[in-house]
């Protein structure tokens, strides 16, 4: 008999929150996390892993079957930048700077410089994207600052306070994706769930939201 907190050989994390009303299911490569409200019991939980295991599994099998991410820092490589592509170079510069389609790094920990190159030119479009969705669901008097992340386990939040963060790496999406994201924190403006409500919010915006929706969570990893 399957140990229903063992899926394909990976313990299932759970994560119980008192603010949580439903329970839900994230699957990341090699790793699983139940979501789940505090007064529902184990039993329930373990018939709810039970009998979403399949779904789980196949997320799994795909995870697997996808090569690893190659590192893009290598000089004459290519990266995604909101929509673009431009070519690495790395050199004796002191400071990562952009010329047309050429992306100048530093030799010496050349990650480090794509990263924070990445975060200051994303600050303005971000903020762009985020107001424009903002403005569309009549809720930029609540919009507080748009700031970049570098979470490692959300790619958007939404503050009480309206604050709202999106992750660097978004930059490397197709737009439709970072667009979805935005829009999914915009929203959080009016609803700071994901009640039918909310989701009404989105759809009204962007019907076609489940379709990114499913790229960042089979695609999420690849960025």
């Amino acid at each position: 008999m399957h140990d229903p907190w063992v899926i394909s050989g990976i313990p299932v994390t759970l994560k119980r929150s008192a603010r949580r009303r439903t329970v839900g299911l994230q699957v990341r490569p090699g790793e699983v996390t139940l979501y789940a409200p505090v007064r529902i019991p184990d039993e329930r939980l373990q018939l709810f892993l039970v009998d979403r295991r399949g779904w789980v599994e196949g997320h799994l099998q795909r995870y697997a079957a996808q090569p690893p991410a190659r590192g893009p820092v290598t000089d004459g490589s290519a990266i995604r930048f909101l929509g673009e592509e431009l070519t690495l170079r790395l050199g004796s510069t002191t400071r990562a700077r952009r010329e047309g389609e050429l992306l100048w790094l530093p030799d010496e920990d050349p990650e480090r410089h794509l990263e924070s190159w990445t975060r200051r030119a994303a600050a303005g479009p971000y903020r762009a994207l985020v107001e424009e969705y903002a403005d569309m669901l009549g809720a930029r008097p609540r919009l507080g600052r748009v700031l970049v992340s570098g979470a490692r386990t959300r790619w958007g939040s939404c503050t009480q306070g309206g604050d709202i963060r999106l992750h660097w790496k978004l930059t490397r999406a197709p737009l439709e994706v970072l667009r979805y994201v935005a829009l999914h924190e915009a929203a959080h403006l009016l609803e700071l769930n994901h009640s039918a409500r909310y989701w009404a919010h989105v759809a009204r915006v962007m019907p076609e939201y489940p379709t990114w929706r499913r790229w960042l969570r089979d695609q999420g990893q690849t960025l």
